[in-house]
This record gives structure tokens, C-alpha cells and sequence, in this order.
């Protein structure tokens, strides 16, 4: 009797197992956007500057080294945080603050965010500081942007030229 219903049971599990499989794979439905919005994303690399300046060291201080060590300058490898703000119509949409990676925090940052907003024009303005010597951003981009539905915008910068890339 057992071998008589196997088959058949076994048929059955694989049936409700494949009408399960079909169901999630059609239903619910699913939108990651909705159909009047676009997203903004922030995506680049780079590395902070110096915590603090090199300086020059005295003649008493390198005697004062052993002669493989005696570098004329002394620069400090930490790095400093990159704050990044970005701003849509004058509203703040993203902000980021991340600090060096490494064992001595002298690594670059990697930023990575985004966001959902509304299709349509928009002044769009990006603010970096790389820099905890310096108050303020130490880089700014504006640019008035259009947005169409499902369109994807990436916020890039160019840390050779000192300048933010949006396209």
C-alpha cells in the first residue's frame, strides 16, 4: 500500500511546491520606485587630507634618531573625516560623515548613498570638507537638474581635479 501512494504524494509536494514557487515569483507586485520619481545617488572614493601639516625637523631632533630614521619632515598620517552633504531645492536630502579606514585612519573613504525624490527640475548642490583645518565645505558644486521618472543620477567626484561630476 505504502508504494502504491508514494508516487502520487510525491507528485502532489512537487505541484504545491512549484504553484507556491509561481506565486511569489508573480504576485505581490512589486515597484522599487514610484512612477513620479527618480533616484539621486552619491558614489565615489576619496581620501581626506593630512590631520595635521608636515613640519620641518630641527637639527636636534634628527641627531636625536637613529640615522635610518632621520627624515627631514615629519607628516603625520592620519586623515581627516569627509562630510558630504547634498542638498535638493535647498533642503538637505543626504549627509554623510565618514571617517579614514586603516590602522593609522590614513585610508581613503568609499561613499555610497542614495536617494528616492520627485521627478521634475531641481537645484541640486553637493558640499564636501575633507579638510578639519578648514570651516565650511572645502568643495561645492551646484547645478540645476532635470529629472525624469525611473532616471538614475550619480553624484561623482574627481579628486584630481577637485570637482564634482553629476550625470
Amino acid at each position: 500500500m505504502r508504494k502504491v501512494l508514494r508516487y502520487p504524494l510525491q507528485a502532489l509536494n512537487y505541484t504545491l511546491f512549484m504553484l507556491l514557487v509561481w506565486y511569489f515569483s508573480a504576485a505581490p507586485p512589486y515597484a522599487q520606485l514610484q512612477p513620479d520619481q527618480a533616484v539621486i545617488t552619491v558614489a565615489f572614493s576619496h581620501a581626506g587630507e593630512r590631520r595635521e601639516e608636515c613640519r620641518q625637523l630641527s637639527r636636534e631632533e634628527l641627531d636625536k634618531l637613529p640615522p635610518n630614521m632621520r627624515a627631514p619632515m615629519d607628516c603625520p598620517r592620519e586623515r581627516s573625516p569627509v562630510m558630504v552633504q547634498l542638498l535638493l531645492d535647498g533642503k538637505l536630502l543626504l549627509e554623510e560623515v565618514a571617517r579614514a579606514p586603516g590602522l593609522y585612519d590614513d585610508l581613503g573613504v568609499d561613499i555610497y548613498r542614495s536617494a528616492k525624490v520627485p521627478a521634475g527640475k531641481h537645484t541640486l548642490a553637493v558640499q564636501m570638507n575633507d579638510n578639519v583645518r578648514v570651516e565650511g565645505p572645502t568643495y561645492t558644486h551646484e547645478q540645476t537638474v532635470t529629472l525624469e521618472p525611473a532616471q538614475l543620477l550619480v553624484v561623482d567626484f574627481n579628486s584630481e581635479t577637485g570637482s564634482f561630476i553629476i550625470q
